[in-house]
């Protein structure tokens, strides 16, 4: 199977007739447990998948970056010069436009560049196909500039174009294990102060990763409103954000609040706790636990924060009929579909898959996608 830097570099040389200077890979991203806690400075536990997103770039004389999307066939150039302007047409190029932007107001001195990109992060499933297109585009952009970037920094560029250019309230979490993803572990983050420690992923387990093929559109406004409720929360209580909060606290305010901006910091506030009772649970190789917290978590995410599907919730409960006690599944990503993420020992894996085929059509009327993931190594690793 061709990979997508083996694509990008080929059509590098047809498009442009010469080799690219660099041809950079940034992996999507799955998270085991800790949705919507980011952006509240909170933990998040997800690893790097091998699925990427691949930029080629070679320099140009001039002051234009030209590229061309090869999976949506478009080409777009952008000048230097001239402030960027969202794009509705090809709006793939607004993350590209995003970052121009964001480099530049911190100083990047960018040159002129023939892009071609290319991926195999499924798109809208909430696996971040465009935080690894904005990781590639970040070090293609920097490197052939010839100026120099790392990874907590790449991420903060990435995170600014979406939040600012691309209009989704996004996190930084998506961005960072793009960067820093680490082969065979998850990374606990402290979306605080960026600190990044490795967890181990028990041996002979597996991460699937089954797409509800019920796409999502989280710049549509109910991930932002979801952001907005929390923050109005965070804003009563006098703080920062709702990590500074426990549950006490929030019980303390309740007939102060809505009753949806307490479910919504409710959830937040249990889903840190679970994040790092999770991640002590897999140094301990303790998968029954993880279960436990992983369900905990889904309910919390259907029920407070009301961001599942019934698909969604299908599908956690036929992996859960299958795994019992020997793993955990839960909906991953921003919601509103996408995909369920599954943890459990590997000879799991074709009794799983068997009954999602069985079961899961009859529900939703369509197929899932399955994907057998690995941990692997971000951009900037």
């Amino acid at each position: 199977m061709v990979t997508p830097r083996e694509k990008v570099a080929l059509a590098h040389r047809q498009s442009y007739s010469v080799a690219p200077q660099f041809v950079i890979a940034a992996p999507g991203r799955v998270n085991l447990i800790g949705e919507h806690t980011d952006y509240n400075d909170g933990f998040v536990l997800p690893l790097a998948i091998n699925y990427q997103a691949a930029v080629s770039a070679s320099k140009r004389d001039d002051r234009t970056i030209r590229a061309f999307a090869l999976d949506e066939q478009s080409q777009v150039e952008i000048s230097l010069d001239v402030e960027p302007e969202f794009d509705h047409v090809a709006s793939w190029s607004n993350y590209l436009r995003g970052i121009i932007a964001e480099l530049q107001n911190q100083g990047f001195k960018l040159c002129g560049a023939n892009l071609v990109i290319s991926g195999n992060v499924p798109q809208g499933a909430g696996l971040s196909s465009s935080a690894a297109l904005e990781i590639a585009l970040i070090k293609s952009l920097v490197s052939l500039s010839e100026e120099t970037i790392d990874g907590v920094n790449a991420a903060l560029v990435g995170q600014a174009a979406e939040n600012n250019f691309v209009g989704c309230s996004c996190g930084i979490m998506d961005q960072l294990i793009s960067a820093k993803g680490e082969r065979q572990h998850a990374l606990l983050i402290d979306c605080r102060s960026l600190t990044l420690s490795p967890v181990p992923l028990p041996s002979d387990t597996v991460v699937l990763v089954v797409n509800s093929n019920v796409r999502r559109a989280l710049v549509d406004g109910e991930y932002n409103l979801r952001r907005q409720q929390c923050e109005a929360v965070a804003r009563h209580l006098k703080v920062a954000a709702l990590r500074d909060v426990n549950l006490d606290q929030l019980l303390g305010v309740a007939s102060e609040i809505s009753d949806i901006e307490f479910k919504r910091a409710r959830h937040v506030i249990t889903e840190n706790q679970r994040t790092l009772d999770t991640a002590q649970a897999l140094v301990d190789g303790d998968l029954k636990q993880v279960g436990l917290y992983m369900a905990e978590s889904h309910a919390s995410m259907r029920d407070d924060f009301e961001i599942t599907v019934p698909e969604i919730d299908t599908l956690v409960n036929i992996i859960k009929l299958v795994i019992g006690e020997q793993g955990g599944t839960r909906m991953t990503g921003g919601g509103f579909g996408g995909c369920v993420v599954a943890l459990f020992p590997r000879q799991l894996v074709p009794a799983v898959i068997a009954k999602i085929n069985l079961e899961y059509s009859k529900v939703s009327g369509t197929e899932a996608t399955i994907f057998e993931c690995e941990a692997s190594a971000g951009a900037f690793t």
